[in-house]
Order: structure tokens, then sequence, then C-alpha cells
């Protein structure tokens, strides 16, 4: 037979774990853990592997591994990009958030569909023995993730709850 102290401590559970579950919510509706998340992903491919892969390797090779990870990289940011628009339109943020979100699209898409597939066929050329013709492809492309980090850096902060909205 259950006694009143054993149902007040089930109930006192279940309330716990809603507050639990309604924490957990609220956090993935929050568009701050993707975007951390991206920045971290991008300094550590960008920023810390790509000089190590150029220090501890012959340059072909390098540009050889460099044009697989940012390949594979690519796909990974369209799939955060793709998390980020659905968190930013879940959250009720959208109004708000609308201009950076859509300039954090067109940098990536830049990226993605112009600048990568440039560098990729630099590269070959490299790779073949072919000393390509100067471009400003890869600064465009350092540029343009150093201003993607910092668009992300400001819709994580952002999107952080304030003291006052506790």
């Amino acid at each position: 037979m259950r006694t009143v102290e054993a149902s007040c401590d089930s109930f006192a559970d279940i309330m716990h774990y809603m507050t639990v579950m309604s924490r957990i919510r609220n956090a993935l509706l929050n568009p701050a853990w993707i975007c951390f998340l991206w920045v971290g992903m991008s300094i550590g491919i960008s920023i810390i592997a790509t000089p190590v892969r150029f220090a501890s390797v012959s340059r072909p090779l390098a540009l050889d591994i460099g044009r697989h990870v940012f390949a594979a990289f690519n796909k990974v940011e369209l799939a955060a990009l793709v998390i980020l628009l659905i968190i930013v339109r879940l959250s009720g943020r959208a109004t708000r958030l609308w201009s950076v979100t859509a300039l954090l699209v067109l940098i990536v898409i830049a990226q993605v569909a112009w600048l990568t597939p440039e560098l990729a066929e630099r590269t070959q050329m490299i790779i073949d023995g072919v000393e390509p013709p100067s471009s400003y492809a890869h600064a465009i492309y350092s540029s343009l993730e150093l201003l993607k980090m910092g668009v992300l850096l400001y819709l994580g902060f952002s999107s952080l709850p304030t003291s006052d909205s506790k």
C-alpha cells in the first residue's frame, strides 16, 4: 500500500522530470548551441588543422588532404546551416535574427558553390605540377571564413538568455 509521502515523492519526481525536460527543450530551441558548435568546428578545421597540415607534409599532399577535408566539412556546414535555420524559425527569433542568418546563408553558399570548387581545381593543378595563375579565391574564402565565425559568434551570444529574461 502506498503512503501519502510516497505519492508526494513520485509527484515531485514527475515535476522534476518535467522541469528537466523543459530545460532541455528550451536549450535545444536556442540557436546558441549550434552556433558555438559550428564556430568550434570552423576553428578546428580552418585555424588549427590547416596550418599544422602544411607544416607536417609536402605542399601537394597538404593541398590534397585539405581538398578532401574541406569538401567533407562543407557538407557538415550545410547540415549545420539547415539545423540553425530550423532552430531560429522554431525558437520564435526569426524576425529578430533573419538578416544575420541570411548573411550566413550567403557566406556558406559562396563558399560551397563557388570558392571550394575553384580552390579544388587549383589544388588539382598544383598536384599535376602546374602552377595556377594568381587568384584572390583563397583570400576571399579566408575572409568569408572569418566573417562567418564572427556572424556565428554574434548569433550565438545574442541568442543567450539575459539575466532580465529569467
